[in-house]
């Protein structure tokens, strides 16, 4: 238990009763059975590809980190899976000289469900906002907000590890502009287990795993795309292995442009009266982006049972902002009360780093390893607006027309962590401890300005700082109780200290949490092709830094923002029931799933004086959510292949801003599904059709939302391809929410940049890496293996800490 939490008891999870029952899913599946699956074409997905022996491999301690961790994790787990997964225990991955190569399986990992990206042609052009916006149950919105599930408290890791760019205000640019074609996965784990850390949201987590290249020689792969309305992005990736060591890199350069435009109505209401007085503002506004990066790794093998690694990355980004509002309001009795004009120009600055180093070293007993690892990042931001009123009629008390911003921030994290992983004769025994330390600084000024000398506003400048240095010692236990049976129990004990300091007003407040965190997994083989898994995990989501700070911050004329220091952590307990099998010739995967939320965070907004809207967090009371998430994959015929996944839930919550002891409950219906048609050996296309379902917040929901987009690839020569790509295919994204208390009514909606499109080249030069044996060009789960390739089968301890 925390020290600063209510002596109040959380209630533990409960099922809820309106799971869907799996048996609504079975025409769809259906659908794509009645098709005879046949042998694709070379270089199709399904296929069985035959190779040539492998050369020699290099040792597994040279290799890439989240690959050589994987492989360990891999040969670990052969005692909890089911028989058609096991592998004799051996010291290295058997080589096979046939393999099947399937884009549409599922990886089979206790605690995560991994997704190919590089598989689908649109990453040589799309960014990380773009591909996770095609991985099943994720949404990231025009703002960058990442939901999984609906949920907007999920952490992103990248390699498993915390990572400063990925935190808070900086997390939206970085997606923005990192490419997709750097990313060899995504992992979503909805149920961390108990090696991973509570920090960075303390939700679920998506873990970026970054792209590696192990075979011996040389390897590289140029990225060039042009888009409509001087948008154009490169990108490149090469690697180099031979002997004892292994190094590669990759560059990017993205300029982007973003347009937007929206109309907010809204209604306040007098609680005494019930008398209305209405608003309107409509604003449009355009983005010009620009990103620039690098990354570098290296691992050099010290003798047989060590190895050093090392990486770093650099990128910066700038986004020059142009924007317009209008403004009017009127009293309850129809007379105008404000109107303005208002123009803003801002532009803001960018810059993320990152450093690491690891010590892998093998023990004497088999299997035995012990890994030290220790990552510094840090993010920094500086922003600059400038904003000018033309007032038709003005409130009376109100600031200067013209006024100047001033945001800077910056953000470290310090991570350093050890584990120690010991294969027995009946399971696996894995232990850790984690030192963490993150810091933020939030520096907001602002200066009116009158006959063109700036004063500095001291009701809206301030500074605010927070250090939160985390504790946490872990340890899992896999058990291989029978041929069928296989099971991971875990808990992890963290301490937490967050230090606050709001500068400007000399207001300091310390907070102390003390956790102890389980989590278990369970596998069952019912079946040659049915695995079921049954999983735990209790989690803790402490407050950020700007939930945190007391300060008043101003938005602009309409809107205030503000943190709570007293916030409580929010407790969360889910369970998830999952089924992977095969319907005929299809690949299916079925999870139920419940949470259950307690203290929930929310977002709690007061009406002021001139129709201004303080928008702050509080404690909440408890929500609740449950439902079912779906994956169905195969090939319809030889050439169309079909992939449909989606979640039906359901979500309960109590009701922010109302007088009585209201709840408000929606059912969501997400869906997306991919088809992909081979036409021919060198030309294929892709059609994604996406639809996130209604979503509830604190004081009202936001509507579903439906995209499409378009692919098409060319292959010119076997190291070079043409590649198109439309996004919003049918200009229908926007964005409506609705918010419903006692005092306030407001509609809202907002348009992104609507249809896009871009036409690149993509050239591969060198060994081409092991290419008989990678999936297909398919955005879909992975294969069976740790990252898709033979020699698979549950791994249950992955990176992260």
């Amino acid at each position: 238990m925390s020290t600063n939490r209510s002596p109040e008891f959380h209630p533990r999870l409960s099922l809820i009763a309106r799971l869907v029952a799996g048996t609504l899913l079975m025409p769809l599946a259906a659908v794509a059975q009645q098709a005879p699956q046949q042998q694709a074409p070379q270089q199709q997905a399904g296929q069985q590809v035959q190779q040539p022996a492998a050369k020699p491999a290099v040792p597994a301690q040279a290799q890439p980190q989240a690959q050589s961790q994987a492989q360990s994790q891999a040969q670990a787990a052969t005692s909890a899976q089911p028989p058609a997964q096991q592998q004799a225990p051996q010291e290295a991955p058997a080589v096979e000289s046939t393999v099947t190569v399937t884009a549409t399986r599922t990886q089979n990992r206790i605690d995560r469900q991994t997704y190919d990206v590089k598989a689908d042609p649109a990453t040589s052009n799309d960014s990380v906002a773009d591909t996770l916006n095609k991985v099943p149950s994720v949404a990231v919105d025009a703002d960058g907000n990442v939901t999984l599930r609906g949920r907007n408290n999920v952490q992103i890791l990248v390699d498993g590890k915390p990572s400063a760019m990925m935190q808070g205000e900086n997390r939206a640019a970085a997606i923005a502009a990192l490419p997709a074609a750097d990313l060899d996965s995504v992992e979503v784990i909805n149920n961390p287990g108990a090696q991973f850390g509570n920090e960075g949201g303390g939700g679920p987590i998506i873990n970026l795993v970054m792209r590696r290249e192990r075979s011996p020689g040389g390897f590289g792969v140029l990225n060039a795309n042009v888009g409509t309305e001087g948008r154009n992005n490169v990108s490149g990736f090469g690697s180099y292995t031979k002997g004892r060591y292994s190094v590669q890199g990759a560059v990017f350069r993205r300029e982007d442009k973003r347009e937007n435009s929206g109309e907010t109505r809204r209604e306040r209401i007098d609680p005494a009266t019930g008398a209305v007085a209405p608003s309107t503002q409509v604003t449009d506004g355009v983005d010009r982006r620009l990103g620039t990066g690098f990354n570098a790794g290296m691992t050099y093998n010290l003798g047989e049972k060590d190895v050093l690694g090392a990486t770093a990355s650099y990128s910066e980004n700038s986004n020059d902002n142009a924007s317009s509002q209008s403004y009017r309001s009127t009293t309850a009795a129809g007379t105008v009360d404000n109107e303005y004009l208002r123009r803003s120009l801002s532009e803001a600055k960018g810059r993320n780093y990152s450093l690491g180093a690891r010590l892998d070293h093998k023990g004497d007993a088999p299997g035995e390893i012990f890994k030290l690892d220790l990552r510094l990042s840090g993010a920094e931001g500086d922003r600059d607006a400038r904003s000018s009123n033309t007032y038709i009629v003005r409130p009376p008390l109100n600031s200067p027309a013209n006024s100047r911003q001033a945001y800077l921030t910056d953000t470290r994290v310090a991570d350093f962590t050890g584990d120690y992983e010991l294969p027995g004769e009946h399971g696996v025994i894995k232990l850790g401890y984690k030192v963490a330390r993150n810091s933020n600084t939030f520096d907001n000024s602002y200066f009116d300005i009158a006959g063109g000398v700036e004063s500095v506003n001291r009701n809206r400048t301030n500074r605010f700082e927070l250090d939160d240095t985390t504790y946490a010692v872990y340890g899992n236990y896999q058990w291989r109780v029978n041929e069928k049976w296989g099971v991971l129990g875990g808990v992890r004990a963290e301490y937490a200290d967050l230090d606050m300091n709001q500068v400007t007003t000399g207001q300091r407040v310390s907070n102390h949490y003390f956790d102890v965190i389980p989590s278990a997994f369970v596998t069952y083989g019912l079946s040659d092709d049915t695995t079921l898994r049954l999983s735990y995990a209790h989690r803790i989501r402490r407050p950020g830094a700007g939930e945190l700070n007391p300060f008043v911050v101003y938005i602009d004329e309409l809107n205030l923002s503000s943190g709570n220091p007293n916030l409580q952590p929010t407790n969360t307990d889910s369970l998830e029931l999952g089924v992977e099998t095969k319907l005929g010739k299809v690949d299916t995967n079925v999870r139920l799933y419940a949470r259950r939320d307690s203290d929930l965070i929310s977002e709690r907004r007061f009406l002021q004086a001139n129709d201004v809207l303080l928008t702050t967090r509080e404690n909440a009371g408890s929500a609740r959510s449950g439902g079912v998430e779906f994956s169905f994959s195969g090939r319809a015929t030889e050439k169309l292949m079909i992939m449909v996944n989606g979640n039906i839930g359901y979500a309960e919550q109590d009701v922010l801003g109302s007088v009585r002891d209201d709840k408000r409950s929606a059912t969501s219906v997400t869906g997306r599904a991919r088809l992909m048609y081979q036409m021919d050996r060198n030309n294929s296309f892709a059609l994604m059709l996406n639809a996130q379902g209604k979503t509830l917040f604190g004081e009202g929901y936001r509507k579903a939302v439906q995209s499409a987009d378009f692919n098409y690839r060319r292959t010119l020569t076997p190291a070079l391809s043409l590649v198109l790509n439309i996004n919003d295919l049918f200009d229908s994204q926007k964005a409506e929410t609705f918010t419903e208390t006692d005092r306030l009514r407001e509609y809202s909606v907002r348009r992104g940049s609507g249809r896009t499109a871009y036409v690149g080249l993509t050239y591969r030069f060198g060994g081409f890496g092991n290419m008989g044996g990678r999936r297909p060009m398919f955005m879909g789960p992975g294969g069976p293996g740790p990252h898709g390739g033979v020699g698979g089968g549950p791994v249950f301890i992955g990176p992260g800490r």
